[in-house]
């Protein structure tokens, strides 16, 4: 999944990068199809070249090798709402059929309170206004849902109209990156259709962990596994970012089916 994101980003100039598998993903892009690739993220950093794995936006790493630090305001108001980046990364709790995506809260039913998600962010700003939008999450019935229980930031609305229909300049979200494959938008509907299988995955296997009955592209590709040289570079940046925080060890290790998880 972090591989097959990193190489979603070749040929890309500029990123604006989310915590977590984005970051991770952008990081190892830029030690492998695409060392020019400009790291930005939302605390204001500009050409961040961190030598371990953020842990927050507000990690002094990120400063500190950035090439220039601006406000907040000016990194929204200027490069993001100006349409200065190429490529926004985005995770999600929740994603529906059209790419829209749910941060916000779950419904758990009658007898549960409702779950508090982290909130928006800057992503609905970052999917409005980024060249595309990249998305990474794991694949099963929870994250994959028929109907989102909130909408917090709008992927393709309810058909291929809709961006344009509310002013959005950005293309919105072009690829769904998750542990079984990935998804990309039709483009005569903007709903999502299966497109490429990891190694060993079937579709059949993604279609019972999608909350809608997903359609697939006529020739379904299979994407390549990672290579020696990917997970080397993705194991290095585990490492360093295990021994800044003890707690922490790399995802990427020394199993068969740690090799499957870094596709």
């Amino acid at each position: 999944m972090e591989v097959n994101a990193a190489r979603e980003l070749a040929g890309a100039r500029t990123c604006f990068v989310g915590i977590g598998l984005p970051s991770t993903a952008a990081n190892l892009a830029r030690r492998t199809v695409n060392p020019d690739l400009v790291l930005i993220y939302e605390s204001g950093t500009i050409g961040s070249k961190p030598t371990r794995l953020p842990l927050s936006i507000g990690d002094g790493e990120l400063a500190d090798t950035a090439d220039s630090v601006v406000s907040v305001p000016e990194m929204f108001n200027y490069w993001l709402q100006g349409g200065r980046i190429d490529v926004g990364f985005l995770g999600a709790a929740q994603v529906d059929r059209f790419a829209n995506i749910n941060t916000t809260a779950v419904h758990r039913g009658p007898d549960r309170p409702e779950g508090r998600l982290p909130g928006a962010g800057g992503a609905p700003e970052i999917a409005a206004n980024c060249g595309q939008v990249l998305m990474v999450l794991r694949h099963s019935r929870r994250n994959f849902v028929g109907a989102l229980d909130f909408v917090t930031t709008l992927g393709h609305g309810r058909g291929p109209r809709d961006r344009a229909a509310l002013g959005l300049p950005g293309a919105g979200p072009t690829a769904v990156i998750t542990d079984l494959g990935v998804l990309r938008p039709d483009p005569a509907t903007a709903e999502l259709v299966l497109t490429e299988l990891h190694p060993g995955v079937t579709a059949d296997q993604v279609r019972n962990a999608t909350g809608w009955d997903l359609k697939q592209a006529p020739r379904l590709g299979v994407t390549a596994p990672p290579t020696e040289a990917e997970l080397t570079a993705l194991r290095a940046l585990k490492a360093a970012a295990a021994h800044q925080d003890p707690g922490s060890r790399p995802a990427v290790g020394r199993t068969s089916s740690s090799r499957k998880d870094a596709s």
